[in-house]
């Protein structure tokens, strides 16, 4: 026998254990194939991307108290138990850090109510919240963060 007919033998061989193997411990040798299924396109359409849900919990910077979950689902940010100090011009940003520098360089989203338990904003067109890493509660006539959730991923 000639080595490349050596060769494809064994790779015939390897080919039908691991097919065997992912078959479980049916036999599947006796049964013939056969579809009734219409053939499968040659390109598939993608499906939508994922709108899973990223989470985060507030927490109080400075001194202050900011309570409550932040979830963001696509373009949305919704609020839930929340609760903050009250300040005179609190606003929610979507930013890389809780510092002043980050709030500067972040995407503010809307003013927020200290008291208000559940609200929702909507994230710009083109911005991407996964390039960002928390939700800072910042007070803008003050220059003072108040609290941040940090986004999990």
């Amino acid at each position: 026998m000639r080595a490349s007919h050596l060769t494809g033998a064994v790779a015939a061989v390897v080919l039908g254990l691991a097919l065997t193997a992912c078959g479980g411990s049916k036999d599947m040798s006796a049964e013939p194939v056969t579809s009734t299924a219409a053939p499968m396109p040659m390109s598939m359409p993608m499906s939508a991307p994922s709108t899973a849900a990223t989470t985060g919990m507030f927490a109080g910077l400075n001194g202050k108290n900011v309570a409550g979950t932040a979830t963001i689902t696509g373009d949305a940010v919704e609020l839930a138990d929340f609760s903050s100090d009250e300040g005179p011009d609190l606003h929610v940003y979507l930013t890389k850090g809780t510092t002043e520098a980050d709030v500067k360089g972040g995407v503010r989203l809307g003013a927020v109510t200290y008291d208000k338990a559940a609200q929702r904003f909507t994230i710009p067109a083109g911005v991407a919240s996964a390039e960002y890493t928390h939700l800072v509660v910042h007070c803008d006539k003050a220059l003072a963060v108040f609290g941040a959730a940090q986004l999990g991923r």
